[in-house]
């Protein structure tokens, strides 16, 4: 659509658009009628009634060429179109972005790696995890700490490059006990030569149903991680 243009422009408008200037009275009442409506943009509307106005007052002496006027027609017929053609792939784009609830159900049952500073352990003990990198770090370090923070494991990584870096715990403490099953909690530091670099830890988890809002999006129920959008899932395992 294009903006309502002044009235010290509106003359070199209308010539723009085919119409005679002869009719620009009439063309004005047109569009002064869609501005007292409080529209600030011509809309298919407003355009038909410039045209109109533009047949009603056109200079007998000199009326509208019909090769001009189809021209007109065609062009607006065309404008139509596209408006409608992207109001149905706007749509269509929707539905096809949205989680339908057979998606979010088929995660049921299975082991997701999502933003979370809660994990378990396996069922073979320890976790596996991840560290989500915004930049290059020069030093990464993942610590694991039971439920009163007692820190049980620390976990170097060393260097790493902006991106996602693995780890895996295989559920011993510093001190060579067995840590139990949990839960733990993660926390992430990640350092390029002094500079702190924004990291967010990932922790795989068990997606053990999923809530379906009326009218709204599936999400999913994580053990330890509470409620979780289809979206922020990074792999399923």
């Amino acid at each position: 659509m294009t903006s309502i243009p002044s009235t010290s422009t509106f003359d070199s408008t209308l010539s723009s658009l085919g119409i005679a200037t002869s009719g620009t009275a009439a063309a004005n009442t047109a569009v002064a009628a869609s501005t007292a409506t409080g529209s600030t943009t011509l809309g298919q509307a407003d355009f038909l009634k410039l045209m109109t106005a533009q047949l009603q007052n056109q200079d007998p002496f000199s009326p509208v060429d019909n090769t001009q006027m189809v021209a007109q027609m065609a062009q607006f017929s065309s404008v139509a179109g596209i408006s409608q053609m992207n109001t149905t792939l706007t749509g269509i784009a929707s539905k096809l972005g949205a989680t339908s609830t057979s998606d979010a159900l088929s995660y049921v049952g299975k082991t997701v790696l999502t933003q979370g500073s809660t994990a378990y352990a396996r069922t073979s003990g320890g976790i596996a995890g991840a560290v989500e990198l915004d930049g290059a770090a020069s030093d990464v370090t993942v610590s694991i700490n039971d439920a009163s923070g007692n820190t049980l494991k620390t976990l170097s990584l060393g260097a790493e490059p902006a991106g996602t870096a693995t780890y895996d715990w295989d559920g011993t403490t510093d001190a060579g006990a067995a840590a139990g099953n949990g839960p733990f909690t993660i926390s992430v530091n990640a350092q390029n030569s002094g500079t702190a670099v924004t990291s967010r830890s990932l922790v795989w988890a068990p997606v053990s149903s999923v809530s379906l809002p009326t009218g709204g999006t599936p999400t999913l129920n994580v053990t330890g991680l509470g409620s979780v959008d289809v979206s922020a899932v990074r792999q399923v395992g």
